[in-house]
């Protein structure tokens, strides 16, 4: 599995990367041939005063790709919900296969 965490237009700390790490190797249960996992860190500023931490995780497997958006006071609660989005997600398409 392939992992790419980008924060636009911001440095994110080692320990919001290592949290993410951390929830990331557990998509592996859900799915075996994850092939890769792009994650974009975005701040959403409304006239220069920054209102919400927006997560974006897209995550390929062959023939499908998953996408999630959400936005929340702090990144890991938006990364949190974010992952319990995607895991539904995973195991519905699962369930059809």
């Amino acid at each position: 599995m392939n992992l790419t965490i980008q924060s636009v237009h911001f440095d994110a700390d080692q320990k919001l990367k290592a949290h993410i790490t951390k929830k990331i190797e557990k998509l592996n249960h859900f799915h075996d041939r994850i092939t890769n996992v792009d994650i974009y860190l975005k701040l959403d500023n409304i006239v220069h005063t920054i209102k919400d931490k927006v997560v974006e995780i897209k995550v390929g497997i062959p023939k499908h790709e998953f996408f999630v958006k959400q936005s929340c006071k702090s990144f890991e609660a938006s990364f949190d919900q974010a992952m319990d989005a995607l895991i539904s997600q995973i195991k519905r398409k699962k369930e059809r296969a």
